[in-house]
């Protein structure tokens, strides 16, 4: 039947108003993003007071709030992807969680990378002039914010901690030659880059490995859940209790170790005790099946992206204001020597927090469905296993101030459970009905196998690995044009000095 009239009129109007939705959005965005870093200026103007170098301090500032908001764009969406891509969340939740447990991160417990990221990658000559160390600071601060930008436009989820990294020490270089490189430092750093995706990955197969073959590969998988849910509830709790007290509360008091212990294992046993009566009551109303089970993993899912999001905050926010907190210190001492811990005031901290949580709000969706959807399929038992891994994983990098990347111990994570989910589909080791036996999750010999049912195996696939070579290339090229980008900046930046 062909259309009238009216019913083509009707479908370009709609089509016309998609259009102006989009376009009114593709400007608001940016709009909004211009209207923070206007905000910063005149923040950092009245908070820097007078001096010769003041100006520096208020142009750092700027830089770092842009750099800000593309952390928040680009690395967040590890933390939030798999709660997502899951469905235990909707992305307008996901997006409140996450700007508010990133910027309580970031203001409690950011000040240890902060350290490490400002004066333990590069040593400046006692010759290189105050304001030439500050120039290598701001190249810095700008080339990984560009980078960043760059990745979040094509969809890449690149390792912010890379992009600083390797930025400070392309100006560094440029400034002062490979003398300045603080070798020892960055070795330890480049290890823990190797490491943190292999042990994410570990941690979140083993965690999903552990909660198959305790609960989902039990016949009575209720009454399995009811037992061990409430433990991995109370691990939860005990690690974020330790973590809080051990470091994230230290600014407002610092417990001696024992003290840290003790409230760890008593919190540990009150998330264990709370959750047990919380499981029974839903588990009486479930049917034992694993979709069923599935759904008592979303609060403890929700509670584990939140931890994830605070030790984000934590970790990363030294990305952001770590070359901020150099430049800063060398503006008030006019020295470009760091010597000692460097002075991290609060409104420092607090134009990192607000930039990530803005730049996630506004320009995060987009990766969040890429890490969540894109790689490997995910439930709610799933994601749960990767953020709790990813977690525990930063905590203690954060905890030992080792500028680890969150995007490579997420991924990692994701991997990890695909691949586990993926070896044990092909080898036969699959959900069974209720009441059968568990010698059924042998594999069956391969004598016994169709050629369909063979051919079938083969073929199973549940993690892309086009993804997995495309990240990882991200992840090779980051440092290096990083670098580059912040050589270059670096000599304009001089070139404009000098005019």
């Amino acid at each position: 039947m062909a259309k009238t009239t009216l019913d083509k009129d009707l479908g370009k109007v709609t089509r016309l108003q998609s259009a102006t939705h989009e376009l009114s959005r593709s400007i608001a965005l940016p709009g909004l993003s211009v209207l923070f870093l206007v905000a910063v200026t005149i923040f950092a103007t009245l908070v820097v007071g007078d001096g010769p170098l003041a100006i520096y301090a208020i142009i750092g500032a700027v830089v770092a709030g842009y750099l800000a908001l593309n952390i928040g764009a680009n690395d967040v969406a590890n933390n939030m992807g798999p709660a997502v891509g899951s469905k235990a969340l909707p992305m307008a939740a996901a997006l409140v969680i996450a700007g508010i447990c990133e910027a309580a991160g970031a203001i409690l417990a950011g000040g240890d990378v902060v350290s490490t990221v400002s004066k333990g990658i590069i040593t400046p000559p006692a010759d290189l002039g105050t304001v030439n160390f500050i120039l290598v600071m701001t190249a810095a601060l700008f080339a990984a914010a560009v980078w960043i930008n760059l990745a979040t436009v094509i969809g890449a989820p690149v390792s912010t901690t890379h992009s600083i990294v390797g930025a400070v020490l392309g100006s560094g270089v440029a400034a002062a030659g490979f003398g300045v490189v603080a070798w020892p430092t960055l070795g330890a750093i480049a290890a823990s880059w190797v490491i943190s995706p292999v042990l994410g990955g570990l941690v979140a197969a083993g965690l999903l490995g552990l909660i198959k073959v305790t609960i989902l590969f039990r016949q009575d998988r209720i009454a399995a859940a009811r037992t061990w849910v409430p433990l991995l509830i109370g691990l939860m709790s005990g690690v974020f209790t330790l973590y809080m007290l051990s470091k994230g509360l230290s600014r407002v008091w610092t417990p001696s170790h024992q003290t840290t212990l003790t409230l760890g294992a008593v919190l540990a046993l009150a998330g264990w005790l709370a959750a047990r009566p919380w499981v029974a009551r839903r588990a009486a109303l479930m049917d034992n099946r694993r979709k069923e089970v599935s759904r008592l993993f979303v609060l403890p899912l929700i509670c584990a992206a939140a931890l994830l999001s605070f030790a984000h905050g934590a970790n990363d926010v030294a990305n952001a204001v770590g070359p901020l907190a150099a430049i800063v210190s060398a503006t008030q001492t006019g020295s470009a020597t760091i010597a000692g811990d460097v002075a991290l005031p609060l409104w420092v901290l607090a134009i990192g927090a607000l930039g990530i949580s803005l730049g996630l709000a506004l320009f995060g969706p987009r990766l969040i469905r890429t890490v969540g959807e894109k790689i490997t399929k995910m439930d709610a038992i799933r994601a749960y296993c990767v953020a709790q891994a990813a977690a525990i994983t930063v905590l203690g990098a954060s905890t030992l101030g080792l500028p680890v990347s969150s995007t490579h111990i997420a991924i990692g994570g994701i991997f990890g459970v695909g691949l586990l989910r993926e070896i044990l589909t092909n080898r036969g080791v699959r959900r069974r009905p209720n009441g059968v036996p568990p010698e059924s999750l042998q594999p069956s010999p391969p004598s016994e196998l169709t050629e369909r049912q063979r051919e079938k195996t083969e073929k199973r696939r549940l993690v892309r690995r086009r993804h997995a070579w495309s990240i990882a290339a991200a992840w090779v090229v980051t440092v290096p044009a990083a670098g580059v980008l912040a050589a270059g900046m670096y000599g304009l930046l001089s070139v404009l000095m000098r005019l």
